[in-house]
């Protein structure tokens, strides 16, 4: 039985039509990934329900080439060891700031991060770390990573370093909301922001 004149254009459709759902599964599974930011851990530099893009292929990369994550990233990162054995949801994600890098000696000291024993200047904080903690020496293929909201975020400084085969990408694109809109790197002082994070808890 011979085709519809209409039957070969609706199948071409449909052939582009899975053709297109397929790459774009592929992009989000091994390229980039939309976020949303679910806590104030990282306030004031990412706020309640921005809505972020996670870049996944260098991380992999820095990988293979034995290369750590550049200091001062964003990385998005599957829930560590230690807090799945406490009971935290293993399917989740978590953000936060890459501060110390395999090598690395860490210590919270006055309120101040040092790294190598060398204050980290982060003039953009909204307040004082509360705690002190350290020294404290980065294992081999791990980081130390914080939230920027330091005084209310579930990090390093509770749980330890990061295993770098968690980390899921790096957070570099804000996509909503629109006034916001652009690359992520450090936080930015505002004025109606700083206070809200510098009182606000998190438990991510």
């Amino acid at each position: 039985m011979a085709p519809t004149p209409n039957s070969e254009p609706k199948r071409n459709g449909w052939k582009g039509l899975v053709v297109w759902v397929v790459l774009a599964l592929l992009l989000r599974w091994q390229v980039i990934e939309p976020r949303w930011i679910p806590s104030g851990s990282m306030l004031p530099t990412l706020q309640l329900q921005d809505r972020i893009l996670v870049e996944k292929i260098t991380p992999r990369l820095n990988r293979q080439r034995h290369k750590p994550i550049g200091l001062g990233q964003i990385v998005v990162f599957a829930v560590p060891p230690q807090l799945v054995e406490a009971g935290y949801d293993a399917n989740a994600a978590l953000i936060k700031r890459v501060v110390g890098r395999p090598g690395d000696t860490i210590e919270v000291r006055d309120g101040q991060l040092l790294r190598n024993d060398i204050p980290v200047p982060e003039d953009w904080m909204p307040a004082a770390m509360d705690y002190d903690q350290g020294p404290l020496n980065v294992p081999p293929g791990q980081y130390w990573v914080l939230g920027d909201n330091r005084n209310a975020s579930l990090d390093s400084h509770v749980w330890g370093s990061l295993p770098d085969e968690r980390v899921i990408g790096t957070a570099v694109w804000r996509y909503w909301p629109l006034n916001r809109f652009g690359p992520i790197r450090f936080s930015h002082q505002d004025p109606e922001v700083l206070p809200i994070a510098a009182a606000i808890g998190s438990y991510d």
